[in-house]
């Protein structure tokens, strides 16, 4: 294991978001601030409890999941597209480095990113409502899985992109509906009994619900099913790099 490489990748990745903090820390905390002053504050006051729980606190899990994924796939997909685009790729691909290793920098350094961002957000949410965490150690079980898991995915997304256009597409059309849409404001089981069922197909649901559970101990789905769902995910992305890698695909084209 090349250790040195690795830290080089990491430390490189590291020192663009602190040269970049208004636009990597600071504007997604300042976005989650606004749900929590206009959900929390202004509409949760006038809202009961869901399953005991206020209505701002409520929201919390499903704000900072928000963030955490789209996070975590930014960053990734950004931090490997660049290579791509300036033609650096190829120093990266010729160099005494492992596939292993440059994943591990690069998604490493994409995860650490996010989990910060979470931390900052978790924090950020007291000063509007408060909670408890139920389960701490969980929490962070779940916010490191996510934040590794999806940042993985953002890495197959910057190694597939051709264009800055493509790094949004999945992140603005498919990850953030599917996040709003799997109990992010509201407990599934407040649906109907056939859109709850919908709402199953959902996996963005497994992981809300997870991490809900892990702050209040309510959940929508057991949470060996959500443990289980993220494992899956990472295990499905591991095995779309490992092909890339091994193919070339979108590498050596």
């Amino acid at each position: 294991m090349n250790l040195h490489a690795i830290r080089a990748i990491y430390r490189f990745e590291m020192a663009r978001t602190f040269r970049t903090l208004t636009q990597s820390i600071a504007s997604p905390v300042l976005s989650t601030s606004l749900y929590f002053v206009v959900f929390g504050a202004a509409i949760g006051s006038r809202m009961g409890d869901i399953d005991g729980v206020g209505y701002g606190a409520f929201i919390i899990p499903g704000l900072i999941m928000l963030s955490l994924l789209n996070e975590s796939i930014s960053n990734a997909s950004f931090g490997i597209y660049m290579p791509k685009w300036a033609g650096t790729i190829y120093e990266l691909l010729s160099a005494p480095v492992s596939p292993l290793e440059v994943v591990i920098g690069y998604v490493g350094a994409a995860a650490s990113k996010s989990v910060m961002l979470g931390v900052l957000i978790l924090v950020t949410a007291r000063v509007f409502v408060p909670y408890e965490i139920a389960h701490p150690v969980w929490m962070l079980v779940f916010l490191v899985l996510t934040a590794v898991t999806f940042s993985l995915f953002g890495f197959i997304i910057g190694l597939w992109a051709d264009d800055f256009q493509k790094l949004q597409v999945i992140p603005l059309m498919v990850v953030t509906p599917l996040t709003f849409l799997g109990g992010a404001f509201y407990s599934i089981q407040m649906l109907p009994p056939v859109w709850q069922k919908i709402t199953l197909f959902n996996p963005v649901v497994y992981l809300i619900s997870g991490f809900r559970w892990s702050f209040y101990g309510i959940a929508d789905v057991n949470v060996g099913i959500s443990l289980a769902a993220i494992v899956g995910f990472l295990l499905l992305c591991l095995s779309a790099v490992w092909w890339i890698f091994r193919t070339g695909y979108k590498l050596k084209s």
